[in-house]
């Protein structure tokens, strides 16, 4: 199953007003749907299920001696250029959201999972642009929301996530949840 570990970010009014203002761009966007927007903390790709267990144990050991915290949800940008976008995003500040991420990703290189590549940056995917129409309409939005705060999170737990991708979009499950 295809699985990764995330903080659940959901429905902001903020956010929400964001995605209407990116649809109105006219660009072809596949918008995440507003209840479905999480942090991803590690993907993990397709995963045996006997390795869940694992799994859950490092997400514990990850966030051991960290307490309940909030989160801003703070500007937009866009992966992996302004000249070419695929996928737009908003930030998160404050808080130990990249602390749990680097413990996640060292433990978990013990259960066979590979280290990325890059550096972990606190991001939330509003949308994946599908093609050239309206991007300057896009950067210009993106532009106007660089340093935008749409709105606070407050995070109680991370979770384990399966996702299955179908042509409607993502259907994510939470499998487990670990609480701060």
């Amino acid at each position: 199953m295809r699985l990764f570990t995330a903080i659940d970010i959901g429905a902001l009014d903020g956010l929400v007003a964001a995605e209407g203002e990116l649809e109105q761009t006219g660009a072809r966007l596949k918008m995440v749907e507003p209840e479905i927007i999480h942090c991803t903390l590690k993907f993990l790709g397709e995963v045996e299920e006997h390795l869940i267990p694992a799994i859950t144990e490092a997400m514990q050991r990850a966030v051991a001696n960290v307490g309940p915290f909030t989160t801003t949800v703070r500007g937009m940008g866009v992966f992996p250029s302004p000249d070419y976008i695929k996928v737009i995003w908003v930030g998160l500040e404050g808080g130990p959201v990249s602390v749990i991420a680097q413990n996640l990703e060292e433990d978990l290189q013990g259960c066979g999972f590979t280290k990325e590549k890059r550096p972990f940056t606190p991001h939330a995917t509003l949308a994946r642009v599908k093609g050239a129409q309206g991007k300057d309409r896009l950067r210009e939005v993106v532009q106007r929301h660089r340093d935008t705060v749409f709105g606070e999170v407050s995070v109680d737990s991370i979770c384990l996530k399966k996702s299955e991708l179908r042509p409607q979009g993502p259907v994510y499950t939470t499998l487990h949840t670990i609480p701060l």
